[in-house]
């Protein structure tokens, strides 16, 4: 018996959506049924390209009219409430989209009451987890070869909604999912606010752990460079320190480690056509089987989200702010209107 083939629609044929479209069709488990743009000339070049007939340039409009099983969105992050509602009206089984999850925790939390209610599974980007050097660094964390963990942390000179929760959750994966307890976070600089990715200029934050690991994350102009990497938006390094040493990832620049076993270093960049393969099967097999749910699912990358958003409320609130988070002032707003011009 041949397994189930599903039904996608991609809406967004920029990079991203690109990058979805191949991995969809390159796997046997997907059909490609509809395309979405809202550029005429991208959306007429994507369905050539993928050999897609059905095109709109109304992503709900498209998902009403072919109800796919998994409708997948790759565009500006103000878009997502809307395409997760659009997605959930069309029947999808699965929605797959781009983080940031959301732009306020009161427009995810509403986003997650919608999918919870209908029962439909979600799969957020956190795609470079597939990478060959980021398995390394948790399969040595794993080993125990840095001993106990104390501290996790990651860093990236790209700001905030482009980079803080992919930081968050690689760190989330190296602490085994450790849930967040408290953060205290700092910011400055408004210039990125008007970026379609809006963002304080700098932003840092501690994190505390329910296992007793700590969590340092920084992100934007002023994190720390990494000189290793040439490309900019690839100067991510991401790790864990321990009691008998430490491992990290640089995500344009392989792995390195001090272990009770030595000084090892690996090769590793970020590679979207190794990455988005697994990314896209592992969406089948959840799919398939309840049981195999998605390392890059919504529920997980709903708490990356939680956890940047509560820094943000700290440095509103000047001081420490207690995890879980409930419906307040949508923390960008409140973060441009705190900070000094």
């Amino acid at each position: 018996m041949n397994p189930a083939q599903y039904t996608v629609v991609v809406a967004g044929m920029g990079k991203r959506g690109t990058h979805h479209a191949e991995a969809f069709q390159k796997n046997g488990r997907f059909k490609l049924v509809g395309l979405c743009d809202i550029d005429a000339t991208r959306l007429e070049a994507a369905a050539k390209k993928f050999g897609v007939s059905e095109t709109s340039a109304d992503a709900a409009a498209l998902a009403r009219k072919t109800h796919p099983d998994v409708f997948c969105f790759c565009t500006l992050p103000d878009l997502r409430l809307p395409l997760i509602r659009a997605g959930v009206e069309a029947g999808a089984k699965l929605i797959a989209y781009e983080k940031p999850t959301a732009l306020s925790t009161n427009e995810a939390l509403e986003m997650m009451q919608l999918t919870r209610a209908a029962g439909v599974k979600t799969v957020v980007s956190h795609q470079h987890r597939y990478g060959e050097h980021y398995k390394k660094v948790k399969e040595i964390i794993a080993s125990g070869a840095i001993g106990r963990v104390h501290t996790v942390y990651g860093t990236a000179t790209g700001w905030m909604m482009h980079m803080f929760t992919h930081l968050i959750d690689y760190t989330r994966w190296y602490n085994d999912y450790a849930e967040a307890e408290w953060v205290v976070g700092q910011a400055h600089g408004k210039s990125k606010f008007s970026d379609n990715h809006p963002s304080p200029d700098y932003i840092a934050g501690l994190i505390q752990y329910s296992n007793g690991v700590r969590g340092i994350v920084e992100s934007g102009e002023g994190a720390p460079d990494v000189p290793e990497v040439d490309y900019w938006w690839r100067k991510c390094r991401i790790g864990a320190q321990g009691t008998e040493g430490f491992a990290e990832v640089l995500t344009g620049g392989g792995w390195r480690a001090i272990t009770c076993d030595g000084v090892a270093s690996g090769p590793g960049s970020m590679d979207y056509e190794h990455d988005m393969g697994p990314y896209v099967r592992e969406m089948a097999d959840w799919l398939d089987d309840d049981k195999k749910i998605h390392p890059c699912n919504g529920e997980s990358a709903y708490k990356d989200l939680e956890t940047a958003m509560a820094i943000c409320r700290s440095v509103v609130q000047r001081g420490k702010v207690k995890l879980p988070l409930g419906p307040g002032e949508p923390e960008l707003e409140a973060l441009k209107r705190v900070l000094p011009d």
